[in-house]
């Protein structure tokens, strides 16, 4: 006599099998600036965050200019790696980008930005969603909160 499948099996399987949305951005992320990832040729600003633009610098702990917009970018890529980017969109900016909560594994790559202090959380979109992770890294002195900078929302005029 042969056994049927047992439908739970079923279940498990397309549960395991589809963790995204069908209007999630998954992929291989290229990293454009500190709040800015592209996947599939499709610019994504990562929701409620401000990173300092590529172009911007700073003034160090010594007294230097260093480019903490570069900072910011660079470390975003070697966190990101090779591993894949999840995005789920939340809507688009006036420039018609999509704007999108992203992960990479459990972690959302605003929080780590706001974590390791190189951007700032913008609480005109992000109703102060990320503020207490801002707080902790500016008491923290990491990333941009240990030197001397503009926001960049105040730097782009």
């Amino acid at each position: 006599m042969r056994r049927l499948p047992r439908p739970c099996s079923l279940r498990t399987i397309v549960v395991v099998a589809a963790p995204a949305k069908a209007d999630d951005f998954v992929g291989q992320a290229s990293v454009i600036d500190g709040d800015t990832i592209e996947i599939h040729n499709a610019r994504i600003r990562l929701w409620g965050v401000d990173a300092p633009e590529n172009t911007r610098f700073c003034r160090g702990e010594d007294s230097l200019q260093y480019r903490c917009g570069a900072e910011a970018a660079n470390a975003l890529d070697e966190f990101i790696g090779k591993r894949p980017v999840n995005c789920a969109p939340v809507n688009l900016d006036r420039y018609g980008r999509t704007v999108a909560t992203c992960t990479v594994g459990d972690t959302d790559l605003g929080e780590w930005l706001f974590a390791q202090g190189l951007a700032l959380d913008w609480p005109r979109y992000s109703s102060g969603k990320h503020g207490p992770a801002q707080q902790r890294a500016e008491q923290a002195g990491r990333g941009i909160w240990k030197r001397s900078y503009v926001e960049p929302r105040r730097y782009r005029g």
